[in-house]
């Protein structure tokens, strides 16, 4: 009885992994294969919302080369990039460092640094539109003090500045879980080390904890790279559906979904600039992963 059940589950163990697999490979296959897949034939195409299409090889591309809002799209991308992803670096793990003791009453803080993360963005962007507003509480209290009422949603430069520190305000907390995991992971004879070295708080935060969490920084600053350039809530409730001013401070994912969208979207070129935008991510991350490589000894 013994030799034959055993000899039955052996026969049963080539298949039994793929059975315990085979609901994650559905949902993997439906709801990201086949989507990926599906985009990447419709950027050869001149798919319109109703309208099948038909193949036109390279020329949404061509198109790309020489539309202005792609570029304007790019630039702003690039530039959300330059602006979030260092303080998203830097800020958390200064404030790791701040919540990392255990002093009574730091359990609050911890809590309250990481609500904006739960927070929905949709909820988060209407209350920064409201503080942010021409006749918002921001601009209230700088025209009482005498420096008068400030465009931050009109002009397109504050606007997406100001969508950027939303972005910032909303990650401090996500990131900063991260780093407290990595700082507990320091070993606390380097710091005594250090200090009967004579080295001050400065000087151990340059030569202990930074090489310490290196690796974590590079793992956050990949993370928010790839946030930062596939930015579109933000930007999309503070600026609205046209992107600000002229459009000029649309996104990319902002011009796929605008373009994409509606009854008459043209479904092919949004689906060739999800490819660009997919290509830049991926790229992204390998310039990421290279400088990590390249830093090891």
């Amino acid at each position: 009885m013994a030799l034959s059940t055993v000899s039955r589950v052996r026969r049963q163990l080539p298949t039994s992994p793929w059975l315990f697999a085979a609901p994650g490979l559905l949902i993997t296959g439906v709801f990201i294969l086949y989507p990926f897949g599906s985009t990447l034939a419709g950027a050869f195409t001149d798919r319109r919302t109703l309208i099948p299409g038909h193949f036109v090889g390279f020329a949404n591309f061509r198109e790309l080369w020489h539309d202005d809002m792609f570029w304007t799209g790019l630039r702003n991308s690039t530039l959300y990039i330059l602006g979030v992803v260092p303080a998203l670096v830097v800020l958390p793990l200064l404030l790791a460092l701040l919540v990392q003791k255990n002093i009574p009453g730091i359990t609050f803080f911890r809590s309250a640094f990481y609500t904006p993360v739960v927070a929905s963005i949709v909820v988060v962007g209407l209350i920064w539109v409201w503080l942010l507003d021409e006749r918002g509480l921001v601009n209230s209290l700088l025209e009482t003090i005498g420096v008068g009422r400030i465009g931050f949603l009109s002009d397109q430069w504050l606007l997406l500045l100001s969508a950027m520190a939303v972005t910032v305000w909303k990650g401090l907390g996500y990131y900063m879980i991260i780093y407290l995991a990595a700082l507990a992971s320091v070993p606390r004879e380097l710091h005594e080390a250090a200090s009967v070295d004579g080295a001050g708080a400065v000087r151990r935060f340059f030569t202990v904890t930074v090489p310490a969490v290196r690796s974590t920084m590079v793992l956050v600053g990949a993370l928010s790279s790839v946030a930062a350039f596939k930015v579109f809530s933000e930007v999309y409730l503070m600026a609205g559906p046209s992107g600000g001013p002229a459009g000029e401070d649309t996104t990319l994912v902002m011009l796929v979904q605008r373009t994409g969208t509606g009854l008459t979207g043209r479904v092919g070129y949004a689906s060739a600039l999800s490819v660009v935008v997919f290509v830049v991510t991926v790229a992204l991350m390998l310039l990421v992963l290279r400088a990590d490589r390249r830093d090891v000894p």
